[in-house]
């Protein structure tokens, strides 16, 4: 009772090897997990051949055809020994061989592995690649299924079974989340047999072959730059050893505060002016602060990376059940509700403390504005706040009269507080964020009040010796002039 599992080689009869053959030529059943292979025709006549390809027609999905051949196989086994035969090596883009080691395992079942050439080689040889050179070896069919390929830009991938243009079509789309859409790619056909080709295409047209089928290959060449993660994870991680920078090896958590907040503000900047150019820097910028603060904990035995990012996408999952899960949020409101109801769960799996006050979860360290409008939002959720806007109008007059009627500084100050509160409140039932409504004004102003001082110059006087008549119709006129 032992599956005896083959490897046919790349395509040509020649790649197979000699124990190969004289293991197919022993056995009298030997079966073919495909007959699509260029040398099946060319194997031992001696043997019955008996292939799943109507596995292959009678099922849609690849896991229920894996799974239907590894039980086949295994009810076989049960009554005695198996030759199970694979196109190029058994252990090279095999999913069903994964599956029998598993079983065998399992069960007590023997299982021998007679390697072959896989597609691999033949496919380096038609392009001249070192495999050696960091070559990353995946699965099309994976990589077509996600939204983002996992493959390491800064090195060469080589990508298997791109079995139709429909595959390579979704395929694309995938990659194009990471690399050009003109990136120059091959297209590798029948590698190993005498219909090899390669074709060399943008990344945007791989789907355009007439030449693919089921022993296609996709070559992506590295798409250098330093664009990996991992690159910018060993540049931060230079800067912090001992032949490093000495202003970065000095940092700590607390030396880097101020420019964490200083490039958020910096990416906001751009964001307010629609620079995207400047936006690419800043956030770069604001990814050096994340990277930093990493690197500083990776020294101090703290956490490293993977920790940061196994931890968020955890998070990102959980609190998305109507994504990755079941629950149905139809609208932005109910995911909000969903993701606080979930935040409480989170913590409490956790063991963390329940927070005493719903106030607890906005950052102490948020900018006065923003912090009052996440305050009001917060107390508003189980029914603080006022029943009609009309009331909050009523309660900003009130608090303006309250400034005018102040008393002393100490008192007009803090009358000025509320009233500032209260405006926040007011934006809040209009949908307006103050923080960016009071930025934008802020960029206004600096525009008009930059029209002025332009005017000013092209005179040769100082600013001072102009009425605020004449400046106030500048500014107008820059308002004119939609400044």
């Amino acid at each position: 009772m032992t599956i005896t599992i083959v490897g046919l080689g790349s395509g040509h009869i020649d790649d197979l090897t000699r124990r190969a053959w004289r293991t197919l030529e022993a056995a009298q059943v030997v079966y073919l997990r495909t007959k699509e292979h260029p040398c099946v025709p060319e194997l031992p006549p001696s043997a019955e051949y008996r292939s799943f390809d109507d596995v292959y027609e009678a099922n849609d999905a690849f896991e229920q055809v894996y799974a239907t051949i590894t039980e086949r196989l295994i009810d076989a086994a049960r009554a005695g020994d198996v030759v199970y035969a694979v196109p190029g090596d058994p252990l090279v883009a095999e999913s069903t061989v994964i599956r029998l080691l598993e079983r065998g395992r399992a069960e007590g079942i023997p299982i021998q592995i007679v390697s072959g050439v896989s597609f691999i080689e033949p496919t380096l040889a038609l392009i001249g690649v070192d495999a050696f050179a960091g070559l990353q070896i995946l699965d099309a069919i994976d990589i077509a299924a996600m939204h983002h390929p996992p493959i390491n830009p800064d090195y060469p991938a080589l990508l298997g079974q791109v079995y139709s243009r429909e595959l390579a079509s979704d395929l694309k789309l995938t990659l194009m989340n990471q690399y050009p859409d003109e990136f120059e790619v091959k297209l590798i056909h029948a590698a190993g047999t005498p219909d090899a080709l390669v074709e060399t295409v943008p990344l945007y047209e791989i789907d355009r072959s007439a030449h693919i089928k089921h022993l296609t290959a996709l070559y992506l060449p590295a798409l250098g730059h330093m664009s990996s993660f991992e690159q910018f994870q060993e540049v931060i991680a230079h800067l912090r050893a001992p032949e490093g920078c000495p202003w970065d090896r000095k940092q700590t958590h607390q030396s880097l505060r101020q420019y964490l907040i200083e490039e958020a503000h910096e990416v906001l900047e751009a964001i307010d002016e629609e620079d995207w150019d400047g936006l690419r820097e800043e956030l770069g910028d604001l990814l050096l602060q994340v990277a930093l603060h990493t690197q500083i904990a990776i020294d101090d035995g703290e956490f490293r990376m993977g920790d940061v990012l196994s931890g968020i996408n955890a998070k990102l999952i959980f609190r998305h059940p109507h994504v990755w899960g079941t629950t149905e949020a139809e609208t932005p409101e109910q995911v909000v509700k969903n993701w606080d109801a979930l935040k409480i769960e989170e913590k409490a799996q956790a063991g963390k403390p329940k927070r005493e006050s719903l106030l607890d979860g906005v950052p102490k360290g948020l900018p006065a504005l923003l912090q009052a409008y996440e305050y009001q939002a917060k107390a508003a959720k189980p029914g603080f706040d006022w029943p009609v806007i009309d009331d909050v109008i009523a309660k900003v007059r009130e608090e303006f009269d309250e400034v005018l009627t102040a008393e002393s500084d100490e008192h007009r100050a803090e009358e000025v507080g509320d009233l500032l509160f209260v405006i926040v409140n007011w934006a809040r039932w209009h949908k307006i964020e103050p923080e960016t409504a009071l930025r934008q004004a802020n960029r206004k102003f600096y525009r008009r009040f930059r029209y002025i001082e332009e005017q000013v110059a092209a005179t040769g006087k100082p600013m001072t010796d102009y009425p605020l008549d004449q400046l106030d119709a500048w500014w107008n006129e820059a308002k004119r002039n939609g400044l």
